[in-house]
């Protein structure tokens, strides 16, 4: 006889059938179990150690998976999911593991009777779609002008973290940076770039209460020469450049030979020329400010300070972007090019302050600025970043409202009329495919469950009395209150 074909090697060992479905399920429900308590207001902060050795104290669901190290595909892939959320919607990041991880719990019992995946995930198909059907015929439009309403908004989102104690702090703060950097696309759509507009500088120090959104953009930089150099512009003309303002170095090493003596002082002065020449090229706009994201030479600077410009040098690309944007500046790469166009003049106030212990360049009062700066002040750096996280999902709340304007009810109320819905509709579906159905809609309860257990509440006469409210489908807004585990309708309470 033939001896057996290796095609994998002697160390891999490769499963198949209902034993990796099960495993799958396993480590995908394991993972949905770390994060449930996370789920509502009544939700548990996690304390993790991170690769540094530091500590990460939040119960944002995407950074908590973040921090984990798994040895299991499916359990990896449960992670992507919640990265994806959190890029592409930026909450909710919690729901989407705790109802994905209830998905494959109840498709656990078909596997066992032997159902094929494929029919399963033709179930599943069918029940997203009418799922979908119903979060439109429930969805109200709201108005994103309507300040009070967007606040509530935001707030709801803001409700199951962490800043939720500070009230209205952080919700005017996502609202204030995000209807700042929106721009208008045409065809009424509103395109807001949360990543590269605005920048959450972080100083710690000072009160929660104290953070603001700037008006304009906030640096981590002092002027050049602090002595000469003004710290305070009223309506200051800003120059934005993209190139050195010192003598450019040659690429590689050079060698020069000089025959005679003067020819080195020929060089030095030619050197001296340049750049005063450049200064000069940048002086003729009379700017109040130059900045520039490369080196500026003392030579440079002292020209600069002479005709009582201030300078600023070394800065980063994005923040140059951020202070075009603000204040209406162009980003000129060649002195020789600027123009009066290029000036920036949308500014009201250039200064430099203290805070803590670093120097900030702060140019505010902008006209119509187009970037902004949030500035969070509090007590320590672990509770910093855990509300720099919050703001992030708060401002991503604020420009998904203003991209689509839609809202359906919060505190399970929604998942559990997509349940009823579903439920009733299982009935007319024929063949094999009716149970999946029937257990997806019932998958649908696991989040007012979970908001209802993170009460402590009894889940179980709180989940019969809700599916009891729904089924006949009278109110659609009827849900869970996450502090109290009272049942309410969501419309009151704003969630």
């Amino acid at each position: 006889m033939h001896a057996p074909v290796l095609v994998l090697k002697d160390s891999l060992k490769r499963e198949s059938g209902s034993k990796v479905h099960h495993a799958n399920i396993q480590a995908s429900k394991a993972v949905a179990d770390i994060i449930r308590t996370t789920l509502g207001p009544r939700s548990m902060l996690k304390m993790l150690l991170d690769a540094g050795g530091g500590i990460v104290v939040t119960n944002d669901g995407n950074a908590i998976l973040r921090e984990l190290d798994l040895a299991h595909p499916a359990a990896k892939s449960m992670i992507e999911l919640s990265r994806t959320q959190d890029e592409e919607v930026g909450d909710g990041t919690t729901s989407v593991i705790v109802l994905a991880g209830e998905m494959l719990h109840v498709a656990e019992a078909f596997i066992d009777k032997n159902y094929h995946p494929t029919v399963i995930c033709r179930a599943y198909n069918k029940a997203l779609e009418d799922a979908i059907a119903v979060l439109d015929r429930i969805a109200i439009s709201i108005d994103v002008n309507d300040r009070a309403t967007m606040l509530g908004l935001v707030k709801s989102c803001i409700g199951t973290k962490f800043t939720s104690q500070f009230g209205d702090l952080i919700a005017d703060l996502a609202l204030d940076a995000t209807t700042t950097v929106g721009v208008d696309l045409g065809q009424g759509l509103r395109g807001v770039d949360i990543k590269k507009y605005i920048k959450v500088e972080k100083v710690p120090g000072g009160q929660l209460e104290d953070s603001k959104v700037l008006k304009g953009v906030m640096i981590n930089k002092d002027v050049i020469a602090p002595g000469k150099m003004r710290r305070r512009i009223v309506n200051p003309r800003i120059i934005l450049l993209d190139c050195p303002l010192e003598y450019k170095k040659g690429e590689n090493q050079t060698n020069a030979e000089l025959a005679k003596e003067e020819d080195w002082g020929l060089l030095l002065k030619m050197e001296e020329e340049y750049i005063e020449n450049i200064c000069m090229q940048i002086l003729k706009f009379k700017p109040d400010l130059v900045i520039t994201e490369k080196g500026l030479s003392d030579l440079a600077c002292h020209y600069l300070s002479k005709a009582g410009v201030s300078a600023i040098r070394r800065l980063r690309k994005t923040d140059n972007n951020r202070i075009a944007k603000a204040c209406g500046a162009v980003v000129v790469n060649r002195p020789d090019e600027l123009q009066e166009s290029d000036v920036g003049t949308g500014a009201g106030l250039f200064e430099v302050k203290k805070i803590g212990d670093e120097f900030f360049a702060f140019i505010v009062d902008c006209k119509d600025p187009k970037a902004c700066t949030v500035l969070l002040r509090g007590a320590s750096k672990d509770l910093l970043n855990e509300v720099e996280r919050n703001l992030q999902d708060a401002m991503s709340v604020a420009r998904n409202i203003i991209k689509n304007p839609k809202l359906v009810p919060g505190g399970g109320a929604t998942e559990l009329t997509v349940s009823a819905t579903l439920k009733q509709k299982s009935s007319s579906i024929e063949g094999i495919e009716k149970w999946p159905y029937e257990a997806a809609a019932v998958a649908f309860e696991a989040i007012p469950r979970t908001l209802a257990q993170n009460c402590g509440v009894n889940v179980i006469r709180t989940m019969t009395a809700l599916q009891g409210k729904h089924a006949n489908g009278e109110n659609a807004w009827v849900g869970i209150d996450g502090n109290t585990g009272a049942i309410t309708d969501m419309k009151e309470r704003k969630v």
